[in-house]
């Protein structure tokens, strides 16, 4: 059973949006899952055996303790009742309190159909008298990552302090040569550069040295305010 299941699109979408996040939750006691929904590919600079090898070097890294991968379609990933079913089957096996998704709004159409796929089977996942495997389960709450491909001035819900974990976020990050360095340019600011620029600019905001921004649909409840930064 996990606490937290984050749900990525693609292997690196969850290093991207929240893997200072992961390793915090991870070192507070909660059991993290990470479940990517395809392999990522094809890709220019990578293929199965070298994206599946990358994800098991950042999974290390990151210290997680379950990752699966549901098997879905790349570049052709749609919210289908079947997919809705097999990821609702997750949910009622593994049970998390919460949930991570990526954000609602979004160029990729993987990351804005893995959005809708995740709300439907959260929903689906507490149903009696189905065929679904396991037990009725509905997670507390979603909360929504940032790994957008869009210039966007995003405002969001909250921001955490990442600061101790950026590190190993970016080491994570690294991981995945064959999406971020590999054929990429190299004059500076390189696009690592440029996302610890961002995690530095989301840390200020709520002024600490880094910081990952979330989204949510609902509202946000707090037993005091001793909880903010």
């Amino acid at each position: 059973m996990l606490d937290i299941l984050v749900i990525a699109p693609h292997p690196d979408d969850a290093e991207l949006g929240m893997a200072g996040a992961i390793m915090k939750f991870i070192a507070e006691g909660r059991r993290v899952g990470v479940l990517d929904l395809t392999s990522g590919e094809p890709t220019p600079h990578g293929s199965l055996v070298i994206r599946a090898r990358e994800t098991a070097a950042a999974t290390e890294i990151l210290g997680l303790p379950w990752r699966e991968n549901l098997g879905l379609a790349n570049r052709s990933l749609e919210p289908t009742l079947e997919a809705r079913a097999k990821l609702a089957g997750v949910i009622r096996r593994e049970k998390p309190k919460w949930l991570f998704a990526p954000h609602w709004i979004d160029a990729h159409p993987d990351h804005v159909a893995a959005t809708e796929l995740v709300e439907a089977a959260r929903f689906w996942a507490k149903l009696t008298k189905t065929d679904l495997p396991g037990e009725p389960h509905h997670p507390q709450r979603i909360f929504y990552y940032y790994c957008i491909h869009l210039k966007q001035a995003i405002q969001p819900a909250f921001v955490l302090d990442v600061s101790e974990h950026w590190q190993r976020k970016k080491a994570s990050i690294l991981a995945y040569q064959s999406q971020f360095v590999a054929g990429r340019s190299t004059e500076p600011p390189t696009l690592v550069d440029g996302f610890e620029i961002e995690a530095a600019y989301w840390g200020k905001a709520i002024g600490v040295r880094y910081g990952e921004p979330f989204a949510a649909r609902e509202p946000l409840g707090v037993q005091s305010l001793g909880a903010f930064v």
